[in-house]
């Protein structure tokens, strides 16, 4: 996939294979199997050209990601423990990134953060975004939240 989302485009299998051989050694028909098993799983779609197929990814590498954290989110017993948890981990520059993204997702009509009053039965999750941006120290936040 990473190829595929690399060249954002329709490539055939011979333009990855050349593409890795650069790397390393790998044959025609085992790149030809990954594509059509990521074909097979609705990860990319393809059109035939000639003989061949031309192979697109069906969502971005981001959209990937997000989707891979909301499954992992979801299947927390405690997602707002789980958030603080995660964006403990985060270096000072995702922390930055988290900011701007939460801005986009907010519009510019909240300047502010959220508080527990105001996001309602979204309080959890906007206090520990909210905390994790800040710096505080996850586990004091996890231990406010009685967990």
């Amino acid at each position: 996939m990473t190829r595929v989302w690399k060249w954002n485009r329709p490539v055939t299998v011979r333009e990855v294979l050349e593409d890795l051989q650069q790397e390393r050694s790998i044959a025609y028909t085992t790149v030809m199997t990954v594509l059509d098993n990521l074909h097979q799983k609705g990860w990319v779609r393809r059109e035939a050209e000639g003989r061949a197929y031309r192979y697109e990814a069906v969502s971005t590498r981001a959209a990937y990601a997000a989707a891979l954290m909301n499954d992992a989110w979801a299947q927390s017993d405690n997602p707002a423990a789980a958030l603080v948890a995660f964006f403990g981990m985060m270096s000072d520059e995702q922390r930055h990134a988290l900011r701007d993204a939460v801005r986009m997702v907010q519009g510019p009509e909240t300047a502010e953060p959220a508080t527990e009053e105001s996001a309602g039965s979204t309080g959890s999750a906007t206090s520990a975004a909210s905390t994790a941006t800040t710096g505080e120290n996850p586990a004091s936040a996890t231990e406010a939240d009685g967990r």
